[in-house]
């Protein structure tokens, strides 16, 4: 059995399923590749031979998004910032002080934006949903900048990926794989740049907050 065939054995609803969940899931605050699912399956949808709607992967993204980040809005205002340092023991390399002292500083400079733009940004898509519960921020304005930032982020991820998976299809019918070779390489460089800036603030504000325990030691 081929790649193709094995795909068109994949039921579409199976797609639209999974993508919500894990989007849910890492919204709620457990470390999972929300962005990979969407990605893949907005790829999937651009083969005209699967009968995969990209409007119906985008909106299982939007849901998924929006009501997780409300779960996780719910349990951060119960539990308050204890739940952070609880998790920071368990988890130091998604929940350590760095991440939680970076996630905490955006918010506090930046407050519904945050949640917003968080939805774009890796740590705080993590974060956004417990952190705003847990920093006591209105309900209203949350669901409002977290349901906007769900549509804008699922909508436009899954519009571009699936135009450029068409742009794609018709490019590899002419040419080689290098171009698209190169341009995967350099999205995985992008990535890794970002993730690397990211990390050294972590570190950073990590630094900071031992040399902090220490002095009231």
């Amino acid at each position: 059995m081929n790649v193709d065939a094995l795909l068109e054995t994949i039921p579409p609803l199976a797609v639209y399923v999974i993508v919500g969940a894990v989007i849910g899931l890492e919204s709620l605050g457990i470390p999972l590749p929300g962005e990979i699912a969407l990605v893949s399956a907005a790829l999937l949808a651009s083969r005209h031979t699967l009968d995969i709607n990209p409007v119906a992967v985008g909106a299982a993204a939007a849901i998924g998004a929006i009501v997780g980040d409300t779960i996780g809005y719910s349990i951060g205002r119960r539990f308050g910032m204890s739940l952070f340092e609880r998790l920071g023991r368990r988890f130091p390399k998604h929940f350590g002080p760095g991440h939680v002292a970076l996630a905490k500083q955006l918010f506090t400079r930046w407050g519904v934006w945050a949640v917003f733009f968080g939805r774009f940004i890796a740590l705080l898509r993590i974060f956004a949903g417990p952190l705003a519960g847990a920093l006591k921020m209105p309900y209203a304005r949350f669901l409002a900048a977290n349901a906007t930032g769900a549509l804008c982020w699922a909508g436009g991820t899954t519009a571009v990926v699936y135009f450029l998976g068409l742009a794609a299809e018709r490019w590899l019918s002419r040419f080689s794989w290098i171009a698209l070779i190169v341009a995967v390489l350099v999205g995985i460089g992008a990535t890794l740049l970002l993730r690397e800036r990211t990390g050294r603030l972590i570190a950073d504000l990590e630094d900071e907050h031992d040399w902090d325990t220490l002095r009231r030691d």
